[in-house]
């Protein structure tokens, strides 16, 4: 398990730098109304700017959750929602398949055969699809949880599965509290916090029954 703890370790570090160097700049930058400006100069592209804004997420201090509150404001809390949740998963996906593919041996060097057994046990259980559909509303954890799900193998379909469950809701709330005009987080928290593990739970009893 240590082995496994400093992989993610190793991870987090590698998201969490980007805010250190560069976060404040972006904060400052990418303001609510400067975002909602932005999007309204892109016209009929506004969409892929949106969903392009959190993709880079990955990489780049971008506050995802300004993203969708922005899109919420400009196309209204279903339209918007529902482009912030094809951007949430979207950049889970990356995330998931350029670890898969790419960091492989880069894990295993870190971690050797028996970190990543243990997270290919962990991510194979139970506990994967909770730690995914959770995740998406934490910070940093989201692309964490995502990398560490892509270089363990996890199954993909369980993963998009428990990605959606997580990110639908996040991107919905968001940009509900967009659209509302609503300006403190404390609500979309609570509900993105609150909805993934019940849904993630409805389905996962839903699967149970049908197997």
């Amino acid at each position: 398990m240590k082995r496994l703890f400093l992989l993610f370790i190793v991870l987090a570090l590698l998201v969490v730098v980007p805010f250190l160097i560069w976060g404040d700049r972006f904060e400052g930058t990418m303001t609510h109304g400067n975002m909602v400006d932005w999007m309204r100069s892109a016209g009929s592209w506004a969409w892929a700017l949106g969903i392009g804004l959190l993709l880079i997420d990955l990489f780049l201090p971008i506050p995802g959750t300004v993203v969708m509150s922005a899109l919420g404001l400009v196309y209204g809390w279903f339209t918007g929602g529902l482009l912030s949740a094809i951007g949430s998963m979207a950049a889970g996906i990356l995330a998931y398949w350029l670890c898969r593919k790419l960091g492989r041996r880069a894990a295993r060097w870190l971690a050797s055969d028996e970190g990543i057994a243990e997270g290919e046990q962990l991510f194979t259980g139970e506990t994967g699809g909770w730690l995914v559909a959770l995740s998406r509303w934490m910070p940093v954890l989201a692309e964490v949880v995502a990398c560490m799900a892509g270089l363990s193998r996890m199954d993909f379909r369980r993963f998009f599965a428990a990605l959606c469950v997580g990110s639908i809701p996040m991107g919905f709330v968001f940009a509900w509290i967009g659209h509302a005009g609503e300006d403190t987080p404390g609500t979309a928290l609570l509900l993105s916090a609150v909805l993934p593990p019940l849904i993630w739970g409805f389905f996962r009893l839903i699967y149970l029954r049908i197997r």
